[in-house]
């Protein structure tokens, strides 16, 4: 009986310890899925610090930078990516940062971490979707308009953004900066007028303060989504889905295209 006794709890013992290592694998997976998208590993990125025909596109952001809402994960620089490797014979190598929920304040503090800004020093293009966690809240401060809460959102917005900018140019002045504006995925709700003349008096602020900064381009996707927002929406009724994406890609490919076929 004793002997049956310990064997059960050995058996229990593996078990429970199976369970714990897979719950830690899973978290671990998750966290990481979440804060960062390596393409190459980083004895691969060692070996191509002396490839100067390399492009390495970087990517920095919220959950548009993520994909959030496309099924198949690739989201605008997904599609991005591929529309660029069509035109040039260069290797592409992508990194994707995008943190899901990244207001402009956390971008401040991401930029400063070592990694990123090994990244940023490496790469060839730089991508930026930003300041959407910053005005929308979830859709809070949309609903119930203040102007004096809007300004405030603004002003804050602004001088985090010049921060991350004058940090991305402090460790490479030579990249190419593409910042992706806004579009209102409430537009076709109640108070449209409204909400639509906040988004673009932000995107026009946003592209104010890019024009202060050497090869920093403003993208504009607002009119991309500014008829049947819905069409172009997914589910949640807020992100991007898969043909959303692509047009924000092309949007973005018609800007930067020429550069593939020139050494930076």
């Amino acid at each position: 009986m004793k002997k049956n006794t310990t064997i059960s709890i050995l058996l229990l013992s593996t078990v429970v310890c199976a369970l714990w290592i897979f719950g830690l694998g899973w978290v671990l997976v998750d966290y990481y899925s979440q804060t960062s998208t390596k393409i190459e590993t980083a004895s691969d990125v060692e070996k191509q610090d002396d490839e100067s025909t390399d492009i390495r596109l970087l990517a920095l952001g919220d959950s548009l930078t993520r994909g959030t809402g496309d099924d198949t994960g690739k989201g605008y620089i997904g599609y991005l990516k591929e529309q660029l490797s069509e035109k040039t014979d260069k290797k592409i190598t992508l990194y994707n940062y995008g943190i899901k929920g990244l207001t402009s304040t956390d971008l401040t503090e991401q930029i400063k971490q070592q990694e990123i800004q090994r990244q940023v020093s490496n790469a060839t293009i730089i991508f930026i979707t930003i300041g959407g966690n910053d005005l929308f809240q979830g859709g809070e401060s949309l609903q119930n308009i203040n102007e004096d809460s809007i300004l405030s959102l603004a002003d804050s917005y602004k001088t985090n953004l010049e921060e991350a900018l004058s940090t991305l140019r402090l460790h490479n002045e030579q990249a190419t900066i593409y910042l992706i504006g806004l579009y209102n995925p409430f537009s076709d709700l109640e108070d449209s007028a409204l909400t639509s003349q906040v988004v673009r008096n932000w995107n026009n602020q946003t592209a104010e303060i890019s024009a202060n900064y050497a090869k920093t381009i403003f993208v504009p996707t607002y009119d991309i989504f500014q008829q049947n927002v819905q069409t172009y929406l997914y589910t949640d009724h807020f992100h991007p889905n898969k043909q959303g994406y692509q047009l924000m890609a092309d949007r973005v490919a018609s800007l930067i295209s020429w550069e593939v076929d020139e050494d930076e």
